[in-house]
């Protein structure tokens, strides 16, 4: 027991000792000193009380001090030639500190062993123990054991000390067991007791030695310089000591808080300096917070050498450096482990580290505050070489468990279904063998135990789930491997004025404050890094999320930190306890900011990302938003977009042979084989502030499971993308440093209602994004821009977007997560506008049916020009739930500039093969070709732009697009490739739309419907209606319903609608309906305006030879959008096409030739096709040609780049001379804009509802179709005619072959839905149906699915008979199945439509018994001429034969809402002249009487058809005058 106040206390004291003095004055041997001494149980207290009282009893000892001070001296002189030895061992050994502030501190030593002699000295300890006694209540303080002393600050089972004097050397051992429990306020009590203690020492030095310290600062140099041999050489006094330092284990523990503490382990260290170097290794060190281990380093390594040569070899490349050799830090780590528990906030733990840190610095660092300011020292620069680095977030133990558990289930499943296949297969034996004898019982009863047998190896399974295999653990992965990095540091960029220069010239674009910036932390490093692989994988997914080989990087880099104002700097509070209380430490608010200059070279780079990875990258985020503590700033935080541009500024290029991005396109995060790969060649990358540089070669890839895998469909040689990144913000994007954060005890006052936020100015509102892709770079490679399409890769792009668009659901929010932050914006939403630009020299584009088909079209252009921009906006959803902004697109803006544009159809002959590939010889035909393509797009302008407009400026259309030259051809391979293509896509999208979910609804027949059921008082009929107000539209007529009305109608629409300007005639043209419903004056928007100059069209038939060229010097198609109106007591929406067509001419070979069997085109001139010209007299091929009239011949052309003289001409003879025509189609539709719609008032109810105009009410609100044709002149040869005949036949009114055999299974299904009238029952094999065909859509995709890894493993095995085998049976499957579902994918569409229109019809079979009047008109279709004459010619083309002339001819056709229809045509004159020579009549047909007014009709014909019963058509009137 120690009594406090008892200054020293020894139980047992023995000493003993020896000194020899040698015989004589010989000075060869020196004296000799031995003491051996034993003292136990020691106890010294050292206390101000002990120190004064010993102090005051020093002092009257002042008298023996000159003696003491003599003998001191002769000692000192004699000390030279005395050899000693000392052996001192001490028992039981306590050494206190008494403070009447602080309690009191004991040093235990139970053992402490002293070995001494003039050249070796060793302490040796035995537990040791340092503990705080806080406070003195007791007299007695026990001593015991060092185990036994409670809560110790520092325990050390064993120390060992060696020093050897002749070669400066001091080795320390530390056993096992050393360890070191620390916390704030134990380090103050030990501050205060270590300064009682200097304060004692102070005292008993000034009472001892009141003169000490200045006689000794006099005698030292004395000293030192009286043996004159050591002046020359003053290394001896400065040569360090070296130092060996080895530690067998070691756990210090820091509390920074009251539950946060740091935990620091290390085993075998050793630590050794000699001269100026330091060496320090330990195989084994970890670092844990809060008792869980963070950080785990093996093979630690630390060095710090004078110079390394190795560190002058990287000085090398940068020439800028000054210092050539400085100090290095050389850290070698054999692996880095670092691990997160999942959701364990690592943030608190590292705050209250660092405000630990910063109050020991400041409670020690004022001493050095008084010292004279003087430069910084050059740091030393450092090496890290790190063989191995890993970085994981651990993942949640519930989520992996269940993950688990639900892959042994769906194993499971497949297991206990093989076990049932094998006992039916046994009771099927069973029964076999014993017949009907077999009781149901017993087979019940296997079954019952299979089933309860399965449950048992279930819960086995799950049991041993964990035994072979150990859980994973990791939610994310980070790992490096051969990472070796070089911090150089430099006088040039060394201090706060040479940072500040480097932050300057690195960040040019950022105003720097007039007034300078104060900087707490500012460093420059030249930097240079290599490793070898950087991987990042998330949980086990079998993708890596970054894949980085090789990796070589080099540059400067900047990091300072701002000095925050007085509002910029938080308080964060310590505890200190009695008698501190609370201590205040002052935090710099402002973040660190890094500036770089980087250059990269990397060998390979792989990104893959998909929606599926998002919530598990939702856990990722919320897992790094713990690493870090959020600012104390109350304003929102900033996302990271905008936290990047605030902490990173710069330049960084990258150089990379090979850069891959992966988009993953399912769902599935575990599938590699679907995914969009963008594949970069020899990438330059440059990342500058607001812009992102790419350059190189770019492949994009589908990769998918099938045997389209791996189809490049997009290729960009050269390809310079640029994106420019523009952010829309209060204040300058780029003025960074004049963010001011501040602490919440400092926020100014803002307006009621609104947040405070310190990055209002700097915080970006919206971004817009600009993309530019140039190809028009000029290079030594031959390659072109290509894109290559296939029907299924489309297809694959559309579920590729529909996965890339879905909504994210929630992951871990809400109160049940305790979760309740608000959800991070997406940078998607943070778009406002998006611009791209396009500029590539030359452009082909093909598109593939399918290896199967071999059809398709290829696209070939010249220089070209894109250019579109669109807007973005945020709609909320309507509702009190909160639910996500809808994002609405819309394009403002686009351009689209293209020269020698030319389309040409494909097809081969023959099948696909085994290698599916495309074959090389395919069949290619021309199509279409013009010299130059513009097309604009314009957002829709307001009703004040638009008044504007039609004051004096042209007209505005929302889409404009322009054609010059254009040419086109139409042929029998053209109509059947196309014919296939379209067939395909038809067939594609009527399965598409057959196996979704809305196949069947609104199947059920309401007993009201508005759009399905007229009203009322839709349309009275007539007997005989008016010519001209009678008529009704048909937009498409039925073939059976008019043939020459469908002929002409095909023919103008296959023509590619070529339209004029033309003056318009006053009479019966203006009655037309088409022309009064475009004639309004109620457009809100034109919508789209076409102009095509100098447009040609060549059609060939199948039977006979020659072509006819249909020709247009200008044509324009225009569409108008009208304002809503109500038609009766019905709202609707009408829009307008009207098509002008001007310089119209047709040209028909007389004769074949051999340019024709070689398949070239023939194209007429551009001079033939412009307008009237003057022409040129001294020409003598124009004053051969036959001028503008019908019946002239004109030469073509079979190449259009070269005038028609250096070729072989070829002359075709004009069959219609230039005229003009007008066609306008009008239609109605209930789809209406909401917003229009509320701006349209209800219609006033009159009285006389009936007498009103029909245009305007009833019959005007009926789709309209009407061409006009003023002025025709005609003439044809016989073969002329056949060739004319043979191409409306063949070309515009082929019928496939198959539609017969297609109308024939519809009438048979119709007859079967007749039969069976139960709806449910129709219905439930529609269903079954369905069902069957997504079978087959499964099967297929298994068998691709299987073929592709056979296709994978028969390329590193080619000649594998059985996989050879097996891919040939797989084919065969696979055709069979493609068979079965093209037959029943046409029956369950046959099905499907005739349900739906027998439905229908039932329900207007019953409204029509009702209410017969309630029928209207919903077709309207008209023709007029005004005149027309046609010539009949000899084979030669000018020999005349006979002559047609006919006078405002009029055809109308009127189709019901009742299947009924109504055909009139009027005839105002007609005339047929013979004109064979030496005819006896002349005129062969004319009307007797003479039609003086325009209102007299030469002929009349009206008729009237009801709906065809069995296919024949039936005529209820029929009527013939005039």
């Amino acid at each position: 027991m120690h009594v406090w106040g008892e200054a020293l206390v020894l139980d047992s004291f023995t000493l003993q000792g020896s000194y020899n003095q040698p015989l004589g004055l010989s000075s060869t041997q020196s004296d000799t000193l031995f003491l051996d001494c034993t003292i136990r149980g020691l106890q010294v207290e050292a206390s101000d009380t002990c120190a004064q009282c010993l102090s005051r009893i020093l002092s009257l000892m002042d008298t023996q001090s000159g003696k003491s001070a003599a003998s001191r001296e002769s000692s000192f002189g004699e000390s030279v030639s005395l050899l000693w030895k000392v052996d001192l061992k001490v028992e039981d050994m306590n050494l206190f500190t008494l403070s009447a502030l602080v309690g009191a501190s004991e040093i235990r030593l139970d053992t402490l062993t002293i070995l001494g002699s003039a050249e070796t000295s060793t302490v040796g300890v035995q537990g040791l123990v340092l503990a705080l006694v806080k406070s003195v209540t007791e007299k007695m303080q026990p001593c015991c054991k060092a185990p036994d002393i409670p809560t110790p600050v520092l325990s050390l089972s064993m120390l060992s000390i060696t020093y050897h004097s002749s070669i400066r050397s001091l080795e320390v051992q530390c056993g096992t067991g050393l360890t070191l429990l620390w916390s704030p306020p134990d380090h103050m009590y030990l501050y205060q007791h270590v300064l009682a203690t200097l304060h004692c020492r102070d005292l008993l030095r000034a009472t001892l030695f009141p003169e000490s310290v200045p006689l000794l600062a006099l005698e030292i140099p004395e000293t030192a310089s009286e043996p004159e041999g050591l002046l020359p050489e003053p290394s001896p006094p400065k040569r360090l000591l070296n130092l060996t330092l080895e530690v067998s284990t070691a756990k210090l523990t820091a509390f920074v808080a009251e539950d946060k503490f740091i935990t620091l382990a290390a085993e075998s260290v050793s630590l050794s300096r000699h001269g100026g170097s330091l060496q320090a290794y330990c195989p084994e060190l970890a670092a844990g917070f809060d008792g869980n281990s963070i950080f785990n380093f093996k093979e630690v390594e630390v060095q710090l050498l004078p110079e390394l040569e190795e560190m002058i070899l990287h000085r090398n490349p940068f020439p800028v450096l000054q210092t050539l050799r400085n100090r290095v830090w050389l850290l070698s780590l054999g692996s880095v482990s670092v691990e997160f528990p999942y959701q364990y906030d690592f943030s608190r733990t590292l705050d209250e580290a660092v405000g630990v840190q910063k109050w020991l610095k400041g409670l020690h660092g004022g001493t050095h505050a008084l010292a004279s300011p003087s430069p910084a020292p050059l740091p030393p620069d450092l090496l890290l070489k790190v063989h191995h680095f890993s970085w994981v977030f651990l993942d949640d133990v519930f989520e992996v468990k269940l993950r688990d558990n639900y892959e042994l289930m769906k194993d499971e499943s497949k297991e206990s279904a093989k076990r049932l296949q094998l006992l039916d297969a046994k009771v099927a034996a069973l029964r076999k063998q014993h017949g009907e004898l077999l009781p149901a019982r017993k087979i019940e009863e296997l079954y019952a135990s299979l089933e309860h047998k399965n449950i048992e190896i279930y819960i086995q399974r799950s049991r041993r789930l964990y035994g072979n295999t150990p859980m994973r653990r990791a939610l994310l992965t980070w790992s490096l491997s051969g990472l070796e990095l070089v911090a150089l540091a430099d006088a040039s960029f060394h201090g706060p004025e040479r940072v500040i220069e480097q932050v300057q010239e690195l960040d040019p674009g950022s105003p720097f404050p007039a007034e300078g910036i104060d900087l707490v932390i500012q460093w420059c490093r030249m930097l240079k890094c290599s490793v070898k692989t950087f991987l990042v994988r998330i949980r086990d997914y079998p993708r890596y999320l970054f894949e980085i080989r090789d990796w070589r990087l080099m540059g400067r880099l900047v990091g300072t930190e701002q000095s925050g104002q007085p509002c910029s700097r938080r308080r964060q509070i310590l505890h200190l306890g009695l008698p501190w209380g609370n201590v205040a430490v002052e935090r710099n608010m402002p973040p660190l900011k890094f500036y770089h200059d980087f250059h990269s070279e990397i060998f390979q780079y792989t990104v893959v990302w998909g929606p599926c990875w998002d919530p598990a990258w939702t856990l990722i985020s919320q897992s790094v938003d713990l690493l870090t503590k959020p600012s104390a700033d109350p304003s929102p935080p900033l996302p990271w977009w905008d936290k990047s541009r605030l902490l990173f500024h710069g330049d960084w290029h990258m150089d990379i042979e090979q850069a891959n991005l992966h988009q993953l396109a399912t769902e599935d995060p575990y599938n590699t084989t679907e995914n969009m790969h963008w594949e970069w060649s020899h990438l330059s990358f440059h990342w500058k502030p607001g812009q992102f540089v790419f350059k190189g070669d770019l492949d994009v890839n589908v990769r998918t499971a099938s045997k389209y895998d791996d189809c490049c469909f997009l290729h960009l040689p050269d390809l310079c993308m640029t994106l420019d990144l523009q952010w829309l913000c209060h204040g300058n994007p780029h003025d960074h440093h004049s963010v001011t954060l501040r602490a919440p005890e400092f926020l100014p006052e803002v307006p009621l209602g609104q947040l405070h936020d310190s990055y209002r100015a700097f915080r970006s509102e919206n971004l817009n994004l600009s993309i530019k892709m140039d190809l028009t770079r000029h290079s030594g490679t031959i390659s072109q821009p290509r894109i290559l399409l296939y029907s299924s890769t489309l297809r694959w792009m559309q579920n590729f977007w529909a996965t890339w668009t879905s909504v994210t659901r929630p992951i871990c929010r809400g109160k049940l997560f305790n979760n309740l932050k608000p959800s991070k914006k997406k940078l998607g939403q943070h778009y406002k506008q998006l611009s791209y630009t396009a500029l590539f020299p030359q452009l082909q584009v093909h598109y593939w049916a399918s290896f199967a088909q071999q059809r398709g079209i290829q696209i070939e252009c010249s220089q070209g020009h894109v250019f579109t921009r669109g807007t973005q906006r945020l709609i909320p959803q309507a509702g009190t739930v909160m639910r996500r902004l809808i994002s609405d697109w819309s394009v403002t803006q686009m351009v689209s500039d293209l020269s020698q544009v030319t389309v040409h159809l494909m097809a081969s002959p023959t099948e696909e093969n085994a290698d599916h590939c495309l074959d090389p010889l395919v069949t290619k035909t021309h199509l279409l070709s013009l010299s130059s393509l513009t097309y604009q797009r314009h957002s829709n302008r307001t009703a004040e732009e638009e008044l504007s407009t039609r004051v004096g400026d042209p007209a505005f259309h929302t889409h404009q697009l322009h054609l010059v030259d254009l040419r086109a051809s139409w042929t029998t391979t053209n109509r059947d490739i196309a014919f296939g293509l379209y067939d395909g896509y038809k067939k594609a999208a009527v399965l598409k739309r057959n196996l979704s979910t809305e196949a069947l609804k609104g199947l059920k027949i309401e007993p009201q419907m508005p759009a399905k059921k007229p009203k009322q008082s839709v349309l009275t009929s007539a007997p005989a209606p008016p010519p001209v107000n009678t008529p009704s539209f048909s937009g498409q007529p039925e073939k059976g319903s008019s043939g020459g009305a469908y002929m002409l109608q095909k023919l103008i629409e296959e023509t590619d609608r070529f339209v004029v300007f033309t003056e318009e005639e006053s009479g019966v043209s203006d009655q037309l309906c088409g022309i009064a419903a475009c004639q309004t004056d109620d457009i809100y928007n034109r919508n789209c305006l076409i102009e095509l100059v100098n447009c040609q069209m060549v059609l060939r038939g199948a039977e006979t030879e020659g072509c006819v060229i249909v020709s247009a010097a200008k044509a324009q198609l225009l569409q108008c959008q009208h304002h809503p109106a109500w038609y009766g007591d019905t709202l609707k929406q009408k829009t307008s096409w009207t098509c002008l067509l001007d310089g119209m001419q047709y040209f028909a070979t007389t004769e074949s030739s051999p340019t024709e069997q070689d398949g070239r085109q023939l194209w007429l001139e551009v001079k033939n096709i412009e307008e009237h010209r003057q022409r040129s007299l001294d020409s003598v091929q124009e004053l051969m040609e036959s001028g503008q009239a019908v019946g002239g011949m004109v030469t073509t052309t079979t190449d259009w780049n070269q005038p028609a003289e250096a070729q072989q001409a070829q002359q075709v003879q004009r069959i219609i001379s230039r005229c003009s025509c007008r066609m306008y189609y009008i239609s109605y539709s209930h789809d209406i804009d909401p917003e229009l719609a509320t701006q349209i008032k209800p219609p006033e109810v009159h009285e006389n509802q009936e007498k009103e105009d029909l245009l305007k009410k009833q019959e005007g609100a009926v789709d309209t179709f009407t061409l006009i044709h003023h002025e025709l002149e005609i003439s044809t040869n016989p073969a002329q005619y056949a060739m004319i005949l043979d191409i409306v036949n063949n070309l515009l009114l082929h019928v496939e072959p198959k539609r017969k055999e297609h109308s024939e299974k519809k009438q048979r299904v119709r007859f079967q839905l007749e039969i069976s009238s139960n709806p449910e029952e129709q219905r439930s094999s529609i269903l079954h149906l369905q069902e069957a065909v997504r079978q087959h859509v499964a099967q297929i995709r298994q068998l691709e699915k299987q073929i592709y890894s056979i296709m994978k493993s028969l390329q590193d095995d080619s000649k594998n008979e059985n996989l050879l085998d097996l891919n040939q049976k797989l084919q065969l499957q696979l055709n069979q199945e493609k068979a079965s579902l093209q037959l029943e994918s046409e029956e369950l569409n046959i099905l499907i439509r005739c349900f739906k229109d027998f439905q229908l019809q039932q329900a207007n079979k019953m409204e029509l018994r009702k209410q017969q009047e309630d029928v209207s008109v919903v077709r309207r279709t008209e023709f007029y001429f005004a005149q027309a004459r046609w010539r009949l010619t000899e084979e030669d083309g000018q020999l005349g034969i006979a002559e047609l002339e006919l006078q405002r001819f009029l055809y109308s056709k009127v189709n019901k809402s009742d299947d009924t229809a109504e055909h009139l045509l009027e005839l105002g004159w007609f005339t047929m002249n013979n004109l064979l020579p030496n005819a006896v009549y002349k005129v062969v047909l004319r009307p007797q009487s003479s039609c003086q007014s325009g209102r007299q009709l030469a002929l009349r014909l009206f008729s009237k058809v009801r709906p065809p019963v069995g296919g024949i058509s039936v005529k209820e009137h029929f009527e013939c005058g005039r």
